[in-house]
């Protein structure tokens, strides 16, 4: 507990760490061989081992401790060639066998480091630790008739295996707090260790945060559970420092504890006393072995470790002359940077490829629900359609409704632009007959113009498109009636 002094300044700095938490992508489960499939029916996905029934003995699952070591060689951290797994005790109706297999004093890997560009120099994040354990079931307290009496319970995620990475803390800011977030989602997701999907409770995160007191050292620390998306990662710290500052500012003190973050009410609240770890009992998993891993695995896992983002950041705006935001948005998702740069290839033009890709078809992504890795959308067709665009074959509207139907259908944009009749005339020859007899045929609006009235230029433009259906090429036909309204005699 912390009474700040009267000398003691309002605003103090904030000190916050990260326990991130995410799904690994394996078939089976951490310590038995049921499935970790999403959306199964409620408590199917079971067995003995997972439903922490006696006599059912837990066996490693050797895909996930190969995807921890590769999230943590990608952080920079020391794998150990040793390591334990313990049991974390404690009681929640989620929990089937009343204690966690996880890894506690003796963890997988540690020592990493997180880096990322931050104005003129460079944000630095120490990992302190990555280890592997198992998910707890989930419990439902709202969506059933009795909800006010009853809780249901899935044991479904009983069992899963997860990678948690926590970070020191060395973060300042809520803000940067989500940028870490967002960059450690990246690498699990680069090196394929997790999809770190949160609406599935793929990747969440406990935030620790406290105020610094006036002599430096930290203040007292608050625990904020189970954060699953940027933006609540952010609110929540941002509203959790206000109601500390205003605690202190008040001459209280900041309670030890764990808080919730209610989305709706948009403030933390409390859950429990903040335990400690002795809270827990530790002591090493009776039935496992400790975790031996030879040099010559983790040596085999590091060559296999692909292009991390903030590499392929660097890469993509170095080779393609793109701007920070724009590489770093591309570099984070392996399948997004591949597709740009198919897409890049085929149309010869970087920028107008990222400008598509971050723009509309982000859009029309969001709006079906779907994923790219899912399209039967060719790089080389959204390619063919950035080209059209350029050369003046489609406008700018009707090359969006043709994308629409490529995300639909996969096929290619000239056969859609023929068969919906939306190729424009770009053909001057032919324009200049258009405008030529539009223009005869409005002698009053061209003695207009020549009178000084300029504006009436844009109602024949509009003439000339309305007698082509709206196919003429509208920059070219500008161009076109602008200059033969500027010739001494029509």
């Amino acid at each position: 507990m912390e009474t700040p002094g009267a000398s003691e300044p309002a605003a103090r700095q904030p000190v916050i760490g990260l326990e991130v938490h995410a799904q690994l992508s394996t078939a089976s489960k951490m310590f038995c061989a049921c499935p970790t499939a999403v959306g199964a029916s409620p408590n199917t996905q079971t067995c003995p081992t997972c439903l922490g029934l006696p006599g059912a003995l837990p066996a490693v699952n050797e895909r996930a401790v190969d995807l921890g070591v590769l999230v943590a060689l990608a952080l920079g951290c020391t794998v150990a060639g040793r390591s334990r797994f313990a049991r974390k005790n404690y009681f929640y109706p989620d929990l089937p066998k009343g204690y966690q297999i996880t890894q506690y004093d003796e963890p997988l890997a540690s020592g990493g480091l997180l880096s990322w560009p931050a104005g003129s120099g460079v944000h630095d994040v120490s990992i302190v630790r990555v280890h592997l354990e198992e998910d707890a079931g989930k419990s439902f307290h709202t969506g059933f008739e009795d909800s006010a009496s009853s809780a249901y319970i899935d044991f479904n995620r009983s069992g899963v295996p997860l990678i948690e990475i926590v970070t020191g803390p060395d973060l300042a800011s809520p803000a940067d707090a989500a940028e870490c977030m967002r960059r450690l989602r990246a690498i699990l997701v680069a090196v394929g260790a997790s999809t770190a999907v949160m609406e599935e409770g793929g990747l969440r995160c406990d935030a620790n945060v406290s105020l610094r007191r006036a002599d430096g050292s930290h203040g007292t620390r608050v625990e904020i559970k189970n954060l699953n998306s940027f933006r609540a990662l952010q609110r929540a710290l941002e509203h959790e420092i206000a109601r500390q500052s205003r605690i202190l500012e008040a001459g209280g003190t900041v309670a030890v504890e764990t808080r919730l973050w209610d989305e709706g009410t948009a403030r933390t609240v409390a859950m429990r006393t903040k335990e400690e770890s002795e809270d827990y009992r530790y002591f090493p998993e009776p039935d496992l072995p400790p975790l031996a891993l030879p040099p010559e695995r983790i040596a085999r896992l590091r060559e296999s470790l692909p292009e991390l983002p903030e590499a392929r950041r660097l890469r993509l705006s170095s080779r393609y002359g793109l701007n920070d935001e724009d590489a770093a948005a591309l570099a984070a998702t392996p399948s997004v940077a591949s597709f740009f740069e198919a897409v890049a290839s085929a149309c010869s033009d970087p920028a107008a490829a990222c400008v598509w890709i971050r723009g509309e078809l982000a859009r029309r992504l969001s709006e079906t629900g779907l994923e790219l890795d899912t399209l039967t959308l060719a790089p080389a067709d959204l390619g063919r359609l950035i080209q059209m665009v350029s050369a003046g074959a489609l406008s700018a509207s009707a090359a969006k409704s043709i994308l629409s139907r490529m995300v639909e259908t996969g096929e290619g944009p000239d056969a859609i632009a023929s068969a919906e009749g939306l190729l424009q005339e770009s053909d001057a020859d032919s324009l200049r007959t258009l405008v030529h007899d539009t223009l005869a045929s409005h002698p009053e609006q061209v003695r207009q113009y020549r009178r000084g009235k300029r504006e009436v230029a844009g109602f024949l433009v509009g003439l000339v498109m309305k007698r082509s259906h709206g196919r003429a090429n509208p920059a070219i036909v500008a161009r076109l009636v602008r200059a033969r309204l500027d010739e001494p005699e029509l």
